[in-house]
């Protein structure tokens, strides 16, 4: 009878901790340098600041990824859904020019910066990134609401957003 209830204990226990989900962004990923569309160098954590107190759905993608392109128009109309919230789209693009160009070929609306790094890099290590595109909802208070979506129609997205009107 001890070794059932033991291996139930263990059970729920490992179950309990794959389902648990990262509520904060680790330090590095604050830390973590991007460029913003003039260029411009900004700390993660500084991105995140100019919206506080707004719900931020982070899209995670990159102009050369055929997942990212083709979820676009789940993409827009989640937009068109959640108006309100603020649509912050970082990008995985290996250089700035491939980026811009991606942004207006795509018709991309929202706020966006590129990582420095890429996917391997510091920010994606930190969101145990492995698919783009990647979404994620931050909540008023900056935590993190949602750590983890691939497709903009996921219901979990929709569920996330209107608990947090």
């Amino acid at each position: 009878m001890k070794k059932i209830i033991s291996l139930f204990t263990i059970a729920l226990f490992t179950l309990s901790c794959s389902q648990a989900q990262q509520t904060k962004f680790k330090q590095e990923a604050l830390e973590n340098v991007m460029v913003d569309t003039n260029n411009e160098s900004i700390a993660f954590k500084d991105i995140l600041k100019k919206y506080e107190g707004k719900t931020i759905v982070i899209d995670v993608w990159a102009s050369w990824c055929s997942d990212c392109i083709k979820g676009m128009p789940k993409l827009k109309a989640l937009q068109a859904k959640f108006p309100d919230a603020t649509y912050l789209f970082i990008s995985m693009d290996k250089n700035y020019e491939s980026w811009i160009k991606g942004i207006a070929k795509y018709d991309v609306q929202g706020e966006h910066y590129l990582t420095s790094d890429g996917m391997k890099g510091v920010f994606g290590k930190s969101v145990k990134l492995n698919w783009i595109p990647r979404y994620m909802i931050v909540d008023k208070t900056g935590k993190i609401a949602l750590f983890k979506a691939i497709e903009a129609d996921d219901e979990k997205i929709t569920e996330t957003l209107n608990a947090l009107k």
